[in-house]
């Protein structure tokens, strides 16, 4: 496998040429690090979100879009698919960086990771990268500065000029379409919580409805978690059966059936004391190669209009 982050960085370079287009805004830092307004104090927008969302997958799924009925009326979807989803998916997109540093609270996604490869994953795939330039996606409602850049380089291993920070908030319309892109992802990662092999897991597509942004994180939250929650499908072909392919869809979790701002309230939005699977997809069907086909789940149009008139 050649470096992700290799990869994923000549996605930035491509987005930092085309940044007036895109209506991106770069900035570089003082160590030289660059941080790339994706949809912090810029807008954002389709395009934009979905070039962030293979920048997140470092160029190996593909992310489209497609018109769908969703919520009532017809609504933009974003389709991803990838026959490496244990690297894509879970060695790179994953939010799985937690970023808290004084004065700065944020979720990064994307091939540093890999440079750490700490995380149970990296173990379980065989994975770690080695690369002197790397890119982590920065969910956050504030752009990242120097402290954070002097993190990722410390954590990642690499010069703190060769940080490539791309940020968006959860509210823009970057961030429902980076939002949406995550069902394959939470499919792939479900199934790996529940034990399954990584590496058997063949390829994945999904499709999500996009969430109305918002001005206001914690609606955006519920309505991008609603999307993926009431409103996505997934496919996925795998090598081995398994007994617990039921679990992955979301509607295996207690808390399933509200709109997830309440069940969010409820927990006094401790998510941690939720359970894991109501952030799976709505609905997923597994080909078992060579074996059987199974679908479990259902979308709910009606959960997402009650979410998004929210």
């Amino acid at each position: 496998m050649e470096s992700l982050n290799r990869m994923a960085v000549e996605l930035v370079d491509e987005a930092i040429d085309f940044a007036p287009e895109l209506g991106l805004a770069v900035h570089k830092l003082d160590s030289g690090a660059t941080a790339i307004d994706f949809g912090v104090e810029v807008p954002g927008g389709l395009e934009t979100g979905l070039l962030l969302a293979e920048i997140m997958t470092a160029g190996l799924a593909t992310v489209d879009m497609t018109l769908d009925d969703a919520a009532g009326g017809p609504r933009t979807h974003v389709e991803v698919t990838t026959d490496h989803p244990a690297t894509a998916l879970l060695c790179s997109s994953k939010a799985g960086w937690e970023l808290s540093l004084p004065g700065f609270e944020g979720l990064g996604s994307g091939p540093a990771r890999a440079l750490v490869a700490e995380e149970a994953e990296f173990d379980a795939i065989g994975y770690a990268d080695e690369f002197d330039l790397t890119v982590l996606a920065v969910e956050s409602d504030e752009l990242p500065g120097q402290p954070v850049a002097e993190h990722v380089a410390e954590r990642a291993g690499v010069t703190r000029s060769a940080v490539y920070l791309p940020a968006f908030a959860t509210g823009s319309t970057t961030g429902s379409v980076v939002s949406a892109a995550r069902a394959a992802e939470l499919a792939t990662f479900r199934l790996f919580e529940l034990g399954y092999e990584p590496l058997d897991i063949l390829s994945v597509a999904s499709s999500t409805p996009i969430a109305p942004p918002s001005d206001d994180e914690a609606t955006a939250l519920a309505r991008t978690t609603d999307a993926l929650t009431y409103g996505s499908r997934v496919h996925l072909t795998v090598a081995e059966p398994f007994d617990r392919f039921d679990e992955v869809a979301s509607t295996a979790a207690d808390d399933h059936g509200a709109p997830m701002a309440d069940a969010f309230d409820d927990a006094d939005w401790r998510f941690e004391t939720l359970s894991p699977a109501v952030f799976g997809p709505a609905q997923v069907t597994v080909d078992v190669r060579g074996g059987g086909t199974h679908t479990y789940g259902a979308t709910s149009d009606d959960l997402l209009a009650e979410s998004f008139a929210n």
